[in-house]
């Protein structure tokens, strides 16, 4: 067996033995059994939101119980094709046989990140909120490229955006916009993005062509099923509606159906303006409060991302979680991971793994590589 191969084969092994372990394996394939049984039963139909989140658990285990078993699978016919194209000096088998093991490498790779998506709400659907800091123009285009960026990322990974609301940026970009991603586990890779982000750039808005440094929050919360209580006292928000902002067309709002709502103890603040009716928006508007407050509760009960709520209050100098320098060298750096690239365009596109796997792992106490290749 080539090396190269041998080390890939290594690779795998470990990563579904790891993966293994950490399902627990045979108290994980009891767990789908019974969870089978039950999505079997019809009196389970009796109750709506019971049944929906057992076929949620269902799914969500049948998915890492089956993603162990095409690891297996996919290893086993890779290194035979490989050692076939290996004995016979097939060079061009080889390389498809390096480019299958490659796939099933990084799949291991993600496959053990999402092994660590344990919390409460770690497989919910997201909202994703930016808003534009210091820097007038220059931010406000800085926060469109952020959206931009994220929703990239989040179609790249099969799941659905959706905006929410936003508001213009005078002359360019966007003053702040709120989308919902849509799909297993957003909740869980977005909540790393928390924090604000700072952009050194030649400004394509100055004559003079000189650096500028702008910023941007971004703010992520998980869409809070009935699985999780919120309890929230109606004499505590405040409701306000408006006309809804857009770029014209037949779809634009005539009348004011947009809702923001403001949760007065924590200055919580959201606001929808997606549904073509005043009780769509508000009916959302409340899932998008309850996911914001549950956040809120989450940092409060981490010390580390209570530093990070904290670092929110100042969308500007020394607060950065991340910084993306276009000019005068192309480098975007984590400033807590210390994970860093040169593709800053890569990046831009939405290439994030990388630094949300980084996250990911330093919140649980493990080490991944510091530089991406």
């Amino acid at each position: 067996m080539r090396p190269d191969v041998e080390a890939m084969k290594a690779d795998i092994e470990q990563s579904v033995a790891l993966l293994r372990r950490r399902l627990d394996w045979d108290v994980a394939n009891r767990k789908l059994d019974e969870l089978n049984a039950r999505v079997e039963d019809p009196t389970l139909w009796n109750d709506p939101d019971a049944a929906q989140a057992v076929s949620r658990e269902r799914s969500r285990l049948k998915t890492q119980i089956d993603t162990v078993l095409e690891m297996e699978s996919g290893l086993e016919e890779g290194v035979m094709l490989a050692d076939m194209a290996d004995e016979e000096g097939d060079e061009a088998t080889l390389e498809e046989a390096r480019a299958a093991l490659k796939a099933i490498k990084d799949r291991a790779s993600r496959a053990e990140l999402e092994a660590l998506l344990s919390g409460e709400a770690d497989g919910n659907d997201a909202y994703l909120e930016v808003n534009s800091g210091a820097g007038g123009t220059e931010s406000c285009d800085w926060a469109g490229m952020l959206l931009r960026m994220y929703s990239r990322w989040a179609k790249a990974h099969g799941y659905e955006v959706q905006i929410e609301a936003s508001e213009d940026g005078d002359q360019a970009g966007i003053k702040s916009a709120t989308i919902l991603v849509t799909g297993p586990n957003a909740y869980g890779w977005l909540k790393s993005e928390s924090g604000v982000h700072r952009l050194v750039r030649i400004s394509p808005y100055d004559a003079a062509a000189k650096r500028h440094t702008s910023f941007a929050s971004v703010g992520v919360s998980p869409v809070v099923d009935d699985t999780i209580e919120i309890d929230i006292n109606p004499a505590d928000v405040r409701t306000d509606t408006y006309r809804a902002s857009g770029s014209g067309g037949q779809h634009i709002n005539k009348t004011d159906s947009a809702v923001r709502l403001t949760h007065i103890p924590t200055n919580t603040v959201v606001a929808c303006q997606a549904g073509r009716s005043q009780h769509q928006n508000r009916e959302q508007a409340w899932k998008m409060l309850r996911g914001r407050l549950y956040e809120l509760e989450l940092q409060k009960r981490e010390a580390a991302a209570q530093a990070l709520a904290d670092a929110k209050t100042d969308i500007g100098w020394g607060h950065q979680i991340r910084s993306y320098v276009l000019q005068p060298y192309q480098m975007v750096k984590d400033l807590r991971t210390e994970v860093e690239t040169s593709d800053t365009q890569g990046v831009l596109d939405g290439d994030l793994d990388a630094f949300m796997g980084a996250a990911l792992a330093a919140r649980v106490g493990e080490t991944r590589g510091s530089t991406v290749e």
